[in-house]
C-alpha cells in the first residue's frame, strides 16, 4: 500500500473502502480494478443509447442510457479517489437512475401525466440536498433498495404480458445479472478479511460493476421492446455479432 505522499487524491474521507488495496497500480487511482470495471456499463449504455436514437425512442431511453453513463463515471471517480465529496457522486445519481425507472415503469397507465415526472423530480432534487448534508449510510442503502424493490412487480407484470422467447431471455439475463452481481457484492463485502489472505483476489466489487452494467443493459433493452409493444411498433430482438441483443423497431408511416 502506497504511503500518504504518493496518493494524489490525499488521504481517505470517503465512508466505504472495499476489499481492493489502494493506490497499488498507480498513485492516481486509489482502487484501480473497481475504477476500471464501470467501463463497460459506459460501452454498452452507448450502444443502447445509439440504438435508442438511431431509431427515434421516446427521449426517457435516451436519458435512461445517459443516466447509466453518469452513473458510472460517478462510481469511478468514487473508486479512484475514495473522497466524501465523489462518494455522494455515486450515490446520488443511483437514486436518481432507480426513481428514472419507476418513471419509465408506471408512466404508460399514470392518468395524471405531470404529476409523476414533477413528483418524482422534486423527490431527487430533495434527497441529493438531504444526503449531502446527512450521509446516509445503512438509510442510503435501505432507501435504494426500497426503490429497487418498488420496480419489480412491474417488471414481472412486463415479463408475464409478453410472449416473444427472446424478449422473455432478456428479462431473465436481467434477473441473471442481477443475482450473480449481488452475490459478488456481498461476497466482497461480508469475507474481506479472508480475502485478503488469498493469493488471488478475486475483485467481487469490480464483478459487481461488470455484472451491473450488463444488468443495466438488458433492463433498459427489455423495457424498450415492452414500450415498442404498447407503441405497436412491431418490436423485435435482434443481435449484434449474434451476442449483444437489442431492439429492431418498424413505426408505420403515420408515426
Amino acid at each position: 500500500m502506497a504511503d500518504e505522499v504518493s496518493r494524489f487524491w490525499g488521504p481517505v474521507t470517503s465512508t466505504h473502502e472495499w476489499c481492493e488495496p489502494n493506490y497499488v497500480h498507480t498513485s492516481y487511482v486509489a482502487e484501480f480494478f473497481n475504477t476500471i470495471s464501470n467501463v463497460p456499463c459506459i460501452i454498452l449504455a452507448l450502444i443502447g443509447l445509439g440504438n435508442a436514437l438511431r431509431q427515434r425512442f421516446e427521449k426517457r431511453f435516451s436519458v435512461l442510457h445517459i443516466s447509466n453513463i453518469i452513473l458510472a463515471i460517478g462510481s469511478m471517480l468514487y473508486h479512484a479517489s475514495l473522497q466524501q465529496l465523489q462518494q455522494q457522486g455515486d450515490e446520488t445519481p443511483m437514486v436518481w437512475e432507480m426513481l428514472l425507472y419507476i418513471y419509465i415503469l408506471y408512466s404508460p397507465d399514470w392518468h395524471y401525466r405531470s404529476t409523476m415526472p414533477t413528483f418524482l423530480f422534486l423527490y431527487g432534487a430533495a434527497f441529493a440536498v438531504t444526503h449531502s448534508l446527512l450521509h446516509f449510510d445503512v438509510a442510503f442503502k435501505l432507501h435504494y433498495a426500497l426503490l429497487c424493490l418498488l420496480c419489480i412487480p412491474r417488471m414481472y407484470k412486463y415479463y408475464i404480458h409478453t410472449e416473444d422467447v427472446s424478449a422473455k431471455w432478456l428479462a431473465k439475463l436481467y434477473v441473471a445479472t442481477l443475482l450473480f452481481g449481488s452475490l459478488c457484492w456481498l461476497v466482497d463485502r461480508l469475507f474481506c478479511k479472508e480475502i485478503t489472505r488469498w493469493y488471488f483476489n478475486p475483485q467481487g466489487h469490480a464483478l459487481w460493476h461488470v455484472f451491473m452494467g450488463f444488468n443495466s443493459y438488458f433492463a433498459n433493452t427489455f423495457l424498450m421492446y415492452c414500450r415498442a409493444q404498447q407503441r405497436e411498433w412491431n418490436p423485435k430482438v435482434k443481435h449484434v455479432f449474434g451476442l449483444l441483443p437489442y431492439v429492431k423497431i418498424q413505426k408505420s408511416k403515420s408515426q
